[in-house]
Formats: structure tokens, C-alpha cells, sequence
């Protein structure tokens, strides 16, 4: 009776360890998210500022 309380110890142990790796998975995936969204926010300025350029003998009229 005892093997049961050491498997069941162990499948506890193996549940919690895997419940804490998804939780930093998790957290890990939303600060990776967050950081595409601002390099696409950083793009976005980037290409207004770019296409506010004026060089010397461009002929476009603004």
C-alpha cells in the first residue's frame, strides 16, 4: 500500500511541475505577443517618417 502513496506522491509532483511550465509558457508567449506589437507599432512610424522624406529634386507635389 505504501508504492501507492509514492506513485501518486510523484504523479502529483509530475501534475504541478507541468501546471507551472504551462503558466510560464503562457506568460512567456503574452510578453513575446506584446513585443510584435510594438515593433509593428515602431514599423508603422518608421514608414510615416520615411514617407514624409523630401529629397533634393523630387518632383512630387505634396
Amino acid at each position: 500500500m505504501f508504492w501507492v502513496w509514492i506513485f501518486g506522491g510523484v504523479a502529483l509532483l509530475g501534475l504541478v511541475v507541468v501546471v507551472s511550465y504551462a503558466i510560464w509558457l503562457w506568460h512567456k508567449a503574452s510578453d513575446l505577443f506584446s513585443e510584435f506589437q510594438m515593433l509593428g507599432r515602431r514599423a508603422n512610424e518608421a514608414a510615416e517618417l520615411v514617407a514624409s522624406l523630401k529629397l533634393p529634386g523630387d518632383t512630387r507635389l505634396d
